[in-house]
């Protein structure tokens, strides 16, 4: 895949590439705990980041922080880095100060850009996620949700929060699914594997191509879901004994 380059903007003629001081608070209390995703995204939202640009990247690389590995993709010359995520999607990196994209790569040329529009670029490119500060002091991943959300400048909100599942969230995944033969029940948890586990009860005694046949229906109808698409990052299914 070839990259593509930021433009500089004038309203950042006067930035001296220091990290938001808001922001950094919120992200230090992110990494204690004390401040959920939402509220990262939020104060993200007003703030400068500096997308890294490389005059040339001759091989593909990693960059590892706090035991995970993120592989630097190949771009064409002066074009904009893509990280490959642990689970195998594509990422824009963004910083929040030029000091934290040199713990990254002290050779990459930090353009700044307002959030908006780097997500806008992340989702132009068919970039699913943005990482915010891949090298620390602390690095945050950006769901594709909150990723289209800030691109479109509209607020965010997680479909989990808390340890529970948002109730419009579970509302149209049981909406989607009520018109499906077969399922008895379906609700939806927090996952494990992914975000959002949909638990399935169906009629007993499918075999495994009736079986096979209301699962391609399930995720169907959760795909064509526009709350479920809008606002669930990744879905796993569970199946549980009717009763």
């Amino acid at each position: 895949m070839s990259g593509r380059a930021l433009p500089p903007s004038s309203p950042f003629a006067g930035d001296d590439g220091s990290a938001d001081p808001r922001l950094a608070e919120v992200l230090a209390e992110h990494a204690l705990g004390r401040a959920g995703l939402a509220d990262v995204v939020t104060a993200l939202v007003p703030t400068r980041v500096l997308v890294p640009v490389l005059a040339e990247l001759e091989q593909a690389g990693t960059v590892v922080h706090d035991g995970h590995e993120h592989t630097v993709d190949k771009e064409a010359s002066a074009g904009v880095v893509a990280l490959r995520t642990p689970d195998g999607r594509t990422a824009l990196p963004v910083f929040t100060g030029v000091d934290a994209m040199r713990r990254w790569r002290p050779d990459a040329r930090p353009v700044p850009s307002d959030v908006p529009r780097a997500a806008l670029s992340a989702v132009g490119e068919g970039w699913e996620v943005v990482v915010v500060d891949p090298a620390g002091p602390v690095t945050v991943v950006l769901p594709r949700t909150a990723v289209y959300a800030l691109a479109q400048g509209r607020a965010w909100a997680p479909a989990v929060r808390d340890d529970a599942v948002d109730e419009d969230v579970r509302a149209a995944v049981r909406a989607a699914l009520a018109p499906v033969r077969l399922v008895v029940r379906a609700d939806a948890v927090p996952g494990t594997r992914a975000e959002v586990a949909v638990e399935l009860s169906l009629v007993p005694g499918l075999d495994r191509t009736g079986l096979d046949r209301v699962l391609a229906q399930v995720n169907a109808a959760l795909a064509g879901d526009p709350t479920v698409a809008e606002r669930v990052d990744s879905l796993e299914l569970r199946l549980r004994a009717a009763g």
